[in-house]
């Protein structure tokens, strides 16, 4: 079978004369002319080779078309030309007949059929966007739908290229700090419409994410933390264990693989669990700390996406903490005292404390029962008023799975973000049947604890770009030191220096152009850069460099020796100044 599919603003047609002697009479209103408006109208030429089983295959592939492009209103339209092996007109009559009962009583949708075995004149208006035209080649082979797509004509390619190029930050209601325009001047990420809601990375932005990755795990590792990582896609039967499946359920990506329903991870956790599960663990391996820094997706509405505080693809720095009751307050002490420290490394200091909790007129949204709940609040609640930390108490507010401990940070423009969160869970252990051997050599189930310190690292980056209007610590700085020089006599010595740089590890660029040196100050100061060094005549006699640094204003450092900078920088990036 062939096809041709035109989405239509409108197709108008009248059959004139019967093309086949056999052709069933029509009634009066059929002899009429019929518009149809916002139709996907389907040319169809059903072939010798084809049999009934087309039929599923057909309707399939309007259905996907049709989704597409997002039309509720099919036309069937035999058309003979698009074939010169047709079927007998039996054949193909029945295969537009049984299509179009499929399409209306199983998949919903308005179809008319145009009169078959008659010749007809037709007017249509094709809309313009790349997928309103399209041709597909269609067959049954040993029982499997088989699908050949067209090539992409030299045409198609070129409008596909035109929408997938016309994404650009409208700035016109931004404010100069915010980090969508930051991310444009610094060259750190971009958006697309090809993957809404998904950061592509420039390698300036990278170079941010993966340092805060770095510092991430060095500072788990100083705490006792095992780095794990899980699959991207799995099995539904771990979501609907975990409860994800159903409670999350309008959050979730879903596919399929050989017939079987699978899941883009929402969630770090039941991952975790099977790890957890791998083997028997004993009491002794307690309070056992796995983390994990994991891409999750979540479906949002496009128009809540909102730069890195709010996308679709994120990656949480989940770590899950197993432990007995008796471990548990330590254990809350010291994920709270990891927050504090790792928090405090960017200066954010202005966050305060909630403690979400179950809405108790809503009870059956949550998992687990009464008593689980009070003990998980309970714990939470008496832990932060051992540590003298102030909290507010905000009820509905709970994970269904437990209740949470959240740290929210004041952005730049006094908005709240909520970054670091530990939730207590005494319900995902229990679904997994998860266990331990106590002393008393018998199964325990253990408490678990959620947690996490950045939260999503890309709404982190956010929050953090803006509060420092791009001026981000040496040690996170994309470029850390730039080199210009004075003349194109200094390129020589300029390029040394570069290269000393670098050798010492220092993140360094240059700007060898042959602009003025107000202008090369100029521009590096725009990227923000924390040093710039400037080599003219006198810098290479004496071998020594002129430094300017960020936020000192036009107060350049003379005679400064290379070595001294270096050892300055190494221990500003060494100590994360």
């Amino acid at each position: 079978m062939k096809i041709l599919s035109l989405h239509c603003d409108y197709i108008k047609f009248k059959p004139v004369k019967k093309a086949l002697k056999d052709a069933k009479e029509l009634a009066e209103k059929d002899k009429k002319e019929k518009e149809v408006r916002e139709a996907l109208v389907i040319f169809t030429a059903v072939e010798s080779s084809d049999n009934e089983k087309i039929v599923d295959v057909l309707v399939e592939n309007i259905k996907d078309i049709a989704s597409q492009v997002k039309a509720e209103t099919i036309v069937l339209y035999p058309y003979a030309h698009l074939s010169s092996q047709l079927a007998k007109p039996e054949l193909a009559e029945n295969v537009l007949v049984e299509a179009e009962k499929k399409l209306s009583k199983e998949k919903g949708f308005k179809v008319i059929r145009a009169p078959f075995g008659y010749y007809k004149e037709f007017e249509l208006k094709c809309k313009g966007h790349p997928l309103a035209e399209l041709s597909r080649e269609l067959h049954v082979e040993e029982g499997k739908a088989i699908v050949k797509e067209p090539e992409i004509t030299d045409e198609i390619r070129k409008r596909l290229l035109r929408e997938i190029s016309k994404t650009k930050l409208d700035t016109s209601k931004l404010k100069e700090n915010d980090h969508r325009i930051l991310g444009q001047k610094l060259d750190l990420f971009s958006f697309n419409e090809v993957a809404p809601g998904m950061v592509f990375w420039h390698n300036n932005g990278l170079i941010i994410f993966n340092e805060l990755e770095k510092y991430w795990r060095e500072e788990h590792k100083k705490a006792g933390y095992e780095e794990i990582s899980t699959p991207q896609i799995m099995d539904a039967k771990l979501w609907k264990i975990s409860g994800h499946w159903d409670k999350y359920k309008e959050n979730n990506f879903i596919t399929k693989y050989e017939g079987r329903d699978f899941l883009v991870k929402p969630m770090n956790c039941p991952g975790g669990m099977l790890v957890f599960k791998t083997r028997p663990r004993s009491y002794k391996e307690l309070p056992m700390r796995v983390g994990e820094l994991g891409k999750v997706h979540r479906t949002e509405l496009s128009g809540v996406l909102a730069g890195l505080f709010r996308v679709i693809q994120f990656t949480q720095d989940d770590a899950h903490i197993f432990c007995t009751e008796e471990q548990l307050e330590s254990e809350i002490i010291g994920v709270i005292e990891l927050f504090k420290k790792m928090l405090g490394k960017f200066g954010f200091k202005d966050y305060k404390f909630s403690l979400s909790v179950r809405s108790e007129e809503k009870k059956d949204k949550y998992l687990g029962d009464d008593k689980l709940w009070k003990k998980a609040e309970d714990n939470l609640g008496n832990a932060l008023k051992k540590l003298k930390i102030s909290f507010e108490r905000c009820p509905g507010e709970a994970k269904f799975y437990g209740p949470s401990l959240d740290v929210l940070i004041k952005d730049s423009l006094g908005r709240e973000w909520q970054c670091s969160t530990l939730q207590l869970d005494f319900n995902i252990p229990q679904r997994f049947e998860v266990t331990y051997t106590g002393p008393d050599n018998k199964e325990h189930v253990p408490i678990m604890l959620h947690r996490v310190v950045y939260g999503s690292l890309e709404r982190f980056i956010g929050v953090l770009l803006e509060n420092t209007n791009g001026n981000l610590p040496v040690w996170l700085s994309p470029i850390q030191a730039r080199v210009l020089s004075f003349t194109d006599r200094n390129l020589k010595a300029a390029g040394k220096v570069l290269e000393a740089l670098k050798n010492a590890g220092i993140r360094a660029d240059s700007d060898f152009n042959p602009d003025t040196i107000n202008e090369k100050v100029r521009n590096a100061e725009l990227m923000k850069i924390p040093y710039i060094i400037t080599i003219g005549d006198k810098e290479e006699q004496s071998n020594t460099i002129a430094l300017r640094e960020r936020g000192q204003g036009n107060k350049p450092i003379f005679d400064m020796k290379i070595e001294d900078f270096i050892r300055k920088v190494k221990e500003e990036i060494e100590k994360r100044l």
